[in-house]
């Protein structure tokens, strides 16, 4: 196999990185060229992406990948987070810095939508959980502040379409994110029916493109400013989550048997790999959703607070003079017995808290537990509960898709923590496969590398992810307290 260069620009909550993959020998080989921070920007009327800073930080990073690669780079694409957007008008200029899906300004906008359109007929036509940030509920509340670009606006790109479109100036829409914005049918084609009942301009969608398209070469202004040839931007899968799930070092799936994956990280991301959704009303209440990944699949997976908890405890700390590593406090957190006390996770107030430490303490409080103050305890006490979330979660995806899950895949950044994997292999009685942690830069690699025809399919994407990781492997322990945990956490949660 000829060695082949791409470079994967992934935007991630607090952090982007331009990663330089090298295909080579049936394996990838990842170079980290530039990375830098994504800070929100809170202005009078919400909270927004500083999305400008974002395309400047990009385009330096591919400054700096043409430079080490010497200008031989065979494809360029951008994946992030899902459902955030940005409206165009007729000329191509953007309407507006985007919103950030933790602005609080789709509060309440779900349960009015359902007034509207029932939640089990939303569901039904796109199999998408409604979450309070999703795209639909995000343009609800525009409409309902009278912002008048959504008047004017001839096209909305979600933020990898936009920055594709600047590299470009080419519109596109890719398939895998434009599911997760509620509006997306199963058929994979855009819900005119819902955008008409909830009276949304449908003209502004374009049709979704596949991940893998070659979307066109570099725009000759930006080949000049980075220093790169007639490069090509290939639509990666640009949810982050759609390219970590091909990087899933999975063998090929026995009999009756599958793997779960859980892309773990700020959100964790735990799900199946389906041939087709599940669109049952016990899947929707359960809090599935059905998004469409690489090469036709259907990622049928529950959203997890994940270690945005751990990661607003961190900042809470630093306020008040503790300065802790993520690494110092799991070490601390390994060695603290279990504190026995169960933290929910999935609390709809750890979305957006003034503090974190306080809405852990007022939940603690409010379910009758002894209160937490050390941070190793704490920490200990988080990583339990995520370990509890997937196991419960699990057994659900099981439960719905008449499945038998034989192993777990962490991936992304949860998978250097070994005390939370060993957590979940403990929790679910399942052994726990970690890596990679870049996971979501390499399944971004492997998918250009699909839409240029280096590798031919899914499975053999998945293959070459395998040789291209460094694996750890944990075993499931004694099964401790999970069973009485589980029962506690599920009568806290009954109405």
């Amino acid at each position: 196999m000829n060695e082949v260069r791409y470079v994967a620009v992934d935007l991630g909550a607090e952090s982007g990185r331009v990663i330089v993959g090298t295909l080579r020998d049936g394996r990838v080989d990842l170079e980290e060229a530039y990375r830098f921070a994504n800070s929100p920007v809170r202005t009078p009327d919400g909270l927004h992406w500083d999305i400008l800073r974002l395309y400047s930080e990009i385009l330096h990073g591919l400054r700096t990948a043409a430079h080490r690669a010497a200008g031989i780079i065979a494809g360029v694409g951008i994946d992030s987070w899902a459902v955030d957007y940005g409206l165009l008008d007729a000329s191509g200029r953007l309407l507006g810095n985007p919103y950030h899906y933790r602005d609080t300004r789709t509060d309440g906008i779900a349960a009015e939508a359902a007034g509207r359109v029932p939640a089990s007929e939303q569901y039904a036509q796109t199999g998408i959980a409604q979450l309070p940030f999703n795209t639909l509920y995000q343009l609800l509340a525009q409409a309902r502040a009278g912002d008048r670009a959504l008047e004017v606006a001839q096209t909305l790109l979600l933020i990898p379409d936009l920055l594709h479109y600047w590299l470009t100036g080419l519109r596109a829409t890719e398939r895998t994110n434009a599911s997760t914005t509620g509006l997306l049918a199963v058929d994979g084609h855009w819900a005119t029916d819902l955008l008409a009942r909830f009276n949304l301009p449908d003209h502004i969608f374009l049709p979704p493109m596949s991940a893998g398209t070659v979307l066109g070469e570099l725009r000759p202004a930006v080949r000049e400013e980075c220093g790169l040839g007639a490069t090509r931007v290939i639509l990666p899968g640009t949810h982050d989550t759609a390219s970590a799930v091909v990087a899933v070092p999975a063998t090929p799936q026995q009999t009756g048997l599958r793997h779960a994956y859980i892309s773990s990280g700020t959100w964790s991301l735990l799900g199946l790999e389906l041939d087709t959704p599940i669109l049952s009303e016990e899947a929707r209440l359960a809090g599935f959703t059905n998004e469409r990944g690489v090469a036709g699949v259907y990622r049928f997976l529950t959203n997890i607070m994940g270690l945005w908890l751990l990661q607003e405890c961190r900042r809470s700390w630093t306020r008040l003079g503790q300065e802790w590593s993520y690494e110092e406090l799991t070490i601390r957190a390994a060695a603290e017995p279990s504190p026995g006390v169960v933290i929910d996770v999935s609390d709809p107030s750890f979305l957006h808290p003034d503090d974190m430490l306080v809405s852990i303490a007022q939940q603690i409080k409010r379910t009758a537990q002894a209160p937490l103050s050390r941070p190793a305890v704490l920490t200990r006490a988080i990583l339990e509960g995520l370990a509890l979330a997937y196991r419960m979660s699990l057994e659900q995806a099981e439960q719905l898709a008449g499945k038998r899950v034989a192993v777990i895949h962490v991936v992304g950044g949860g998978a250097r923590n070994p005390l939370l994997c060993q957590l979940t292999a403990d929790a679910s009685q399942r052994p726990v496969v970690a890596g990679p942690v870049e996971a979501t830069a390499l399944g971004n690699v492997l998918v250009q590398a699909m839409g240029m025809g280096e590798l031919a399919n899914l499975e053999e994407a998945h293959a070459v992810a395998r040789r291209s990781s460094d694996l750890t492997a944990y075993e499931p322990g004694v099964v401790g307290d999970w069973d009485e945990h589980a029962a506690r956490l599920r009568a806290t949660r009954k109405p």
